[in-house]
């Protein structure tokens, strides 16, 4: 029994080890790739060590595109679009857990079977609207389209939902207003639910794409997506330039998970049971 037991256990830190490798050495290649010349790059076989033009790659991508513009733009949007999304979100659960609304159960099945809609028709519902408001090329038109997202609103409000409704009552008795029921005990009390939300909206706004490709005309308003795929269509035959600059635009995404993980760690074993 002991044997198996270790064998098992043998078996699972391999099977770890394993999938661990699997998923780092994408990114271990495009760092080593990043550091080398052309020579290096393209000769074969391939070296799995890092090569001798890190410092020269980095300055050519810094001085030779405007890619900090590029990363700033994304940082600018992706703030506006997160900010703008937890508001709507906090304040659209909070109506449909909470709040007595005439025809919310409709409301609430129509925005569960918007979710199901497909992400073409979406996009084309919304460049048309951006076209008709005259928002196309321009930052804003990044932004509106994703204030508000009835997925998130939805998890949002099963989050609000497992928290007793006695809580509320009470609240409401001792002569607290709904904002400041919502303020200071829903939103502590759902944190880990609001930083999966926040971590999911910050990495799907970071690696938008499609979006900023169909509203974005000028250079100078390019998002790094965008931006990086200009660049990599430009030098398509200069592997580490492209991988270089691809190490350069994803510092921001890994300082942010450095700071939200212990946050997103505990949503994964946070477990809400709507009452």
């Amino acid at each position: 029994m002991g044997h198996r037991k270790r064998a098992g256990s043998i078996l699972t830190y391999a099977f770890l080890i394993l999938s661990a490798v699997i998923m780092i050495f994408p990114f271990y290649w495009m760092l080593i790739t990043a550091m080398k010349t052309f020579a290096e790059a393209t000769a074969f076989p391939p070296a799995m060590i890092p090569g001798s033009a890190a410092f020269e790659n980095v300055i050519t991508v810094l001085t030779g595109t405007p890619i900090l513009r590029y990363i700033l733009n994304s940082f600018l949007v992706t703030a506006a679009q997160l900010a703008a999304c937890l508001l709507t979100t906090i304040l659209g659960a909070f109506a449909l857990a909470r709040l007595n609304i005439k025809g919310k159960n409709v409301i609430l099945a129509t925005m569960m079977a918007l979710t199901m809609a497909p992400f073409e028709l979406i996009v084309l519902t919304n460049y048309a609207t951006t076209i008709k408001l005259n928002l196309n090329d321009s930052l804003f038109a990044l932004i509106l389209p994703f204030i508000g997202n009835v997925y998130y609103t939805i998890i949002l409000r099963n989050s609000f939902l497992s928290t007793p409704g006695s809580l509320y009552y009470s609240a409401k008795i001792d002569g607290a207003k709904d904002r400041e029921y919502l303020w200071r005990i829903l939103i502590p009390l759902s944190k880990p639910t609001l930083t999966s939300i926040a971590v999911f909206n910050v990495i799907a706004s970071w690696n938008s794409f499609m979006w900023p490709f169909l509203v974005i005309n000028s250079p100078e308003k390019r998002t790094w997506p965008f931006g990086l795929f200009a660049f990599a269509t430009e030098q398509w035959t200069n592997i580490p330039l492209t991988m270089a600059a691809s190490c350069i635009a994803l510092i921001p995404v890994l300082l942010f998970f450095l700071f939200a993980r212990k946050h997103l760690i505990t949503s994964v074993f946070t477990t809400d049971t709507p009452r």
